[in-house]
């Protein structure tokens, strides 16, 4: 069985993912971890968007099992496929 590799980018300093927030209709935000189909799609994101943090940030890669735990341990609600990195267009979906 193969397996859906994807990226993430992930600050060196603290740890933390790169997430987008959503307003939502409750109280607070949603958070969706940005998910990249591939490495080169991940750096190009930070090379146009984040630049000035470059070296502050790197990419990972991790398995769809992988996926769940990060979304479980930091409690974010869904995911952002990132479908194009450099206007960004990006996928959400909620998951339970």
């Amino acid at each position: 069985m193969l397996l859906q590799i994807n990226y993430l980018i992930r600050s060196k300093q603290d740890g933390k993912y790169l997430v987008a927030r959503v307003p939502s209709d409750r109280a607070e935000e949603v958070s969706y971890l940005l998910l990249f189909q591939a490495d080169h799609e991940a750096l190009s994101y930070i090379n146009t968007h984040g630049k000035s943090m470059s070296d502050r940030l790197t990419v990972e890669s991790v398995s769809p099992p992988q996926v769940k735990q990060v979304l479980q341990r930091w409690g974010y609600q869904g995911i952002g496929i990132v479908k194009d990195p450099l206007i960004p267009e990006i996928q959400f979906m909620l998951c339970n």
